[in-house]
């Protein structure tokens, strides 16, 4: 279920926009013009927080990987067990297409 919080047009129109980019170029060229870097690279930075988290790192590696600090690393690891399954959801499709890519 989507939180009523953020669900608006707007918002609509935002994950609209980003289900038509067809290629990474075109999602960097997008993230670009909408982020600044630094919410860009918060926003790849959690990402792989969440990606670490997933395969057991710990907090420690994820701190030395990562630069993330703990409270981030908790937050993330809060919406991996807790949350609207977001990243659990782009960590399985990861999944899926490497599978694809070793057969």
């Amino acid at each position: 279920m989507i939180n009523p919080k953020i669900k608006d047009e707007l918002t609509d129109q935002l994950c609209d926009a980003l289900l038509v980019l067809k290629t990474q170029e075109e999602c960097y060229e997008f993230l670009e013009d909408i982020c600044t870097i630094g919410e860009l690279k918060a926003l790849a930075q959690r990402l792989e927080v969440a990606r670490m988290l997933s395969v057991g790192n710990t907090y420690d590696a994820i701190v030395e990987r990562t630069g993330a600090s703990t409270a981030t690393i908790s937050r993330v690891k809060k919406c991996l067990n807790y949350g609207a399954d977001g990243y659990n959801v782009i960590l399985q499709r990861f999944k899926e297409k490497e599978s694809r890519k070793v057969e």
